[in-house]
């Protein structure tokens, strides 16, 4: 993991919970599970956005759990795979409401990273083809502790809730501090219920912008 976030976090670390958590997943690898994402990806969200760069926050509930799809960003896939219908929603809302979107071919959001928006899934890891497998294991702890760390010691940053186990979030962030945007979820069942249309992405923007800040440059 990155040394800013090991140093935010290095609390969560010594804790009884992260102890379990490591034996659980120890145990599922040697009872020969298939866990993703993969081993060096698991932190991949704090790898590629440093604590101090944080602008946005996305959260996502769970890793993608088929083959090839999970590597440690919500809602993003790596090349060369086909992107998961809640990605394919997300792509649609930006063409409508950023100037100039162009539905890319692929489906991963690394670049959206480098420019501070944090991709947190709330669970980290899944076992293959077993949705929310890994729930209630320990990264729920972890991952409120990630976001109370961030309401705590950052100030402006904008969180994006989808869809209410994202929302239930909200209790943990300082709401005087940083800007909180809710809307459905983006998977199919939900996203014609306000998610699309919610222009998320263009108020970030509008937002970063009054402040003098560089606008998210959302083309992936």
């Amino acid at each position: 993991m990155e040394e800013s976030w090991k140093q935010v976090l290095q609390a969560e670390f010594e804790k009884p919970y992260f102890d379990d958590l490591r034996t659980f997943l120890y145990n599922e690898k040697k009872q020969g599970k298939t866990i993703y994402p993969p081993g060096s990806q698991i932190f991949n969200a704090f790898n590629s956005t440093a604590f101090a760069d944080v602008r946005i926050v996305i959260l996502g509930q769970d890793p993608y759990h088929v083959a090839g799809q999970a590597h440690g960003l919500c809602f993003s896939v790596q090349q060369g795979i086909k992107p998961p219908p809640s990605l394919v929603n997300i792509f649609k809302e930006l063409k409508n409401s950023i100037p100039n979107f162009q539905i890319p071919t692929h489906g991963c959001l690394q670049n959206w990273t480098t420019q501070g928006v944090f991709l947190l899934n709330a669970i980290l890891t899944v076992e293959a083809n077993q949705p929310a497998s890994h729930q209630k294991k320990g990264w729920e702890i972890f991952t409120n502790a990630v976001i109370q760390t961030i309401s705590k010691e950052k100030t402006g940053v904008i969180f994006l809730l989808w869809g209410n186990f994202a929302q239930q979030k909200a209790a943990l962030i300082d709401t005087e501090k940083h800007i909180i945007l809710k809307a459905p979820h983006p998977s199919p069942f939900s996203a014609h219920s306000g998610f699309f249309g919610c222009n998320h992405f263009f108020q970030v923007n509008e937002i970063l912008k009054a402040r003098g800040e560089e606008p998210i440059q959302w083309q992936v």
